[in-house]
């Protein structure tokens, strides 16, 4: 990859690590649907206002509307709200971890959905190894049990699962769209489950929060949401699919730091052993061609 493709690789990976140290902030004092809905909502405003600026083509087919709604549904609006969920009850450093097996399920899902993306030895592979790690992440001991701390783990595990179908779903769905009118959309979308979802359980904000979490909650919008929507897809044709798929591999040591940092927190050696399996399997899984 070129210097400008790293960079920006780099970038996005430290973005999107940093949302799990933001969510953790956020949570200090906003709810987790409230969370969930100033971030899809803000974000879907933010990238809207680009499309609209750089006068990007817009979708006119009514059934756009229903695609983009079951797109952030699983695409967003329920892999952050159990990511966030369970950012109550384990480290961030942890959820990013359990997270990076999202590109583990979603090769899986890809298998079972597309004829092109069929399982072959070195998938299946990559696949089991992916699973393996993040066995070894969780614990031997949250496997048996279901107290808080396990939930919180099998909470992101969820995450990962509904990220690997809303992939598949925007694969199916958004062919022939510009890129940033998908992920427009697809906040949109999300926007539209979660603000009835927060006002049901958590009601109209109030607002009151400490400088910490407005601090976080708006870059979740901005930065984590829009802004890495847009160095997304600039990565993708800076230097292909296969070259973006780094990004896995990237966020957690990231999202370790960050969470050692502000929060002082410690993961255990079966945790870091667990992300270095996880890690294995997504390079075996990473595909030679760009």
């Amino acid at each position: 990859m070129s210097p400008l493709a790293w960079g920006l690789l780099l970038l996005l990976a430290m973005i999107w690590g940093s949302s799990f140290l933001s969510n953790r902030a956020a949570l200090d004092g906003l709810g987790v649907f409230t969370t969930v809905t100033i971030r899809v909502t803000g974000g879907a405003a933010l990238l809207w206002l680009w499309v609209v600026l750089r006068k990007i083509r817009l979708p006119r087919s009514p059934a756009r509307i229903w695609q983009f709604l079951l797109i952030g549904f699983f695409a967003n609006a329920l892999p952050f709200s159990l990511i966030v969920w369970g950012q109550q009850h384990i480290s961030s450093g942890l959820a990013s971890i359990l997270n990076a097996s999202a590109a583990i399920f979603g090769v899986l899902i890809a298998a079972l959905v597309f004829v092109d993306e069929r399982m072959t030895t070195r998938k299946a592979s990559g696949v089991a190894l992916g699973f393996a790690g993040v066995v070894l992440a969780i614990g031997a001991e949250a496997l048996g049990t279901l107290d808080l701390r396990a939930l919180g783990q099998w909470a992101i595990i969820g995450s990962s699962l509904s990220y690997g179908i809303g992939a598949a779903l925007a694969r199916k769905m958004t062919k022939g769209l510009p890129h940033e009118v998908s992920a427009a959309g697809a906040l949109t979308g999300a926007a539209a489950w979660m603000i009835p979802l927060m006002l049901w359980r958590e009601g109209v904000p109030d607002f009151d929060w400490p400088a910490h979490s407005w601090a976080g909650v708006i870059w979740l919008a901005f930065a984590c949401s829009a802004l890495a929507y847009l160095l997304y897809f600039r990565v993708m044709e800076l230097a292909g699919m296969a070259n973006l798929s780094l990004v896995g591999l990237l966020i957690p040591p990231f999202a370790i730091v960050a969470g050692a940092l502000a929060y002082d927190e410690r993961l255990g050696l079966n945790q870091l052993a667990g992300f270095a399996v996880i890690a294995l399997g997504l390079l075996i899984l990473r595909e030679r061609k760009a």
